[in-house]
């Protein structure tokens, strides 16, 4: 091949038209992410963007929308004891889940509810 993948760019997640103070509030607020600027060209179409260390999620306008219920990203974390505790704060609902073996994991649904993993590999 003459090509090679690198790495993930970003994620993008969808989410309802008018809902972006939702995603801040809880991808800034909940997840400690940073909003980036979306270029000029695409802020016609609103959304939002966030950043975490080499975390990238572009949450995107969706009309209809349609929430991701089984297909999802996946955060690995250290400290999800840590965070357990930190969404359980916030009220924030999260299922635990220990089907996968060698990993500690839980879900969460964004404010839209799109599913997101978040797991510690032991």
């Amino acid at each position: 091949m003459e090509f090679f993948l690198k790495r993930f760019d970003h994620v993008q997640l969808a989410c309802p038209k008018s809902s972006e103070e939702q995603a801040r509030e809880f991808f800034v607020g909940i997840f400690g992410f940073e909003e980036i600027e979306k270029p000029a060209n695409l802020r016609a179409r609103g959304g939002v963007w966030f950043t975490c260390n080499d975390i990238i999620v572009h949450m995107g306008v969706e009309e209809p929308f349609s929430p991701a219920r089984k297909a999802h990203p996946a955060f690995e974390v250290e400290g999800l004891l840590s965070l357990r505790r930190h969404l359980d704060e916030r009220n924030v609902d999260f299922i635990d889940d220990a089907d996968l073996p060698g990993a500690d994991r839980i879900y969460v649904n964004d404010p839209f509810g799109n599913r997101l993993e978040f797991l510690e590999w032991h």
